[in-house]
């Protein structure tokens, strides 16, 4: 039996963000769910999973659930026997892009969540497709059960997150670097920089989606993350 496998959800989303790779890899993996809704920094985000984590165990992340997977990595990296990093980005928030949040945090605090939502990811972000629209609306019921409170708090830890290069140039585990073709929030380039940190890294570039690949294309991430959890630990 593998490791225990963890995942960590994206910006706004739950479990339905994984839903279609719960299903499809349970049988044979043991598999996690990890909130990251209760802290307002990905330090705070990746003590608080620490401390519920069994010894050792890989570790998927999407997005703001990436972040965290490297600060855990870069923390306990004698814990960390895999890591896939999806739709994510390993260098801080830049200047003008901190600032536009702002702008969306008031909106949510103020009542208009949806907005906010609906401008941090819209149709444009994701593959076109006959899903398109099932999932933007997934996206927007997955947020408004976590509420304005939680877009605040993560919305911060975004802001302040740590660049993580040295931490990736440092690993010496099987990591999957995984980003949808059509990605306009996590573009590809950032993920093939990512992946040129890590040594041995595998990059795989999925067709027919963008930044929610795990959605978009389930059948497809399922493969690939099924792929990974069964590579060999020891790195040629």
């Amino acid at each position: 039996m593998s490791d225990p496998l963890i995942l960590l959800p994206g910006m706004m989303c739950d479990a339905r963000l994984f839903a279609p790779q719960i299903v499809a890899l349970s049988a044979n993996h043991s598999l996690h769910l990890a909130p990251l809704t209760a802290a307002d920094t990905v330090e705070q985000l990746a003590e608080q999973v620490l401390a519920r984590a069994l010894d050792r165990f890989a570790i998927a992340g999407h997005g703001l659930g990436g972040m965290v997977a490297m600060e855990i990595q870069r923390r306990a990296p004698e814990r960390v026997s895999r890591i896939a990093l999806i739709a994510t980005n390993a260098q801080g928030e830049t200047p003008s892009a901190a600032a536009a949040r702002e702008e969306q945090i008031v909106k949510a605090r103020a009542g208009r969540l949806g907005e906010a939502i609906q401008a941090d990811l819209g149709p444009d972000d994701l593959a076109d497709g006959p899903h398109r629209r099932e999932i933007l609306d997934m996206v927007l019921r997955m947020a408004t059960d976590l509420g304005a409170e939680v877009y605040t708090r993560q919305s911060r830890a975004m802001q302040r997150r740590p660049d993580q290069q040295k931490t990736l140039r440092k690993l010496k585990i099987p990591t999957l670097v995984l980003c949808g073709e059509h990605d306009r929030i996590c573009p590809r380039r950032r993920h093939e920089f990512i992946a040129t940190l890590v040594r041995g890294a595998r990059l795989e570039v999925v067709e027919g989606a963008g930044h929610l690949p795990s959605l978009e294309q389930p059948e497809t991430v399922s493969r690939l993350l099924g792929e990974w959890l069964a590579a060999p630990l020891v790195l040629r």
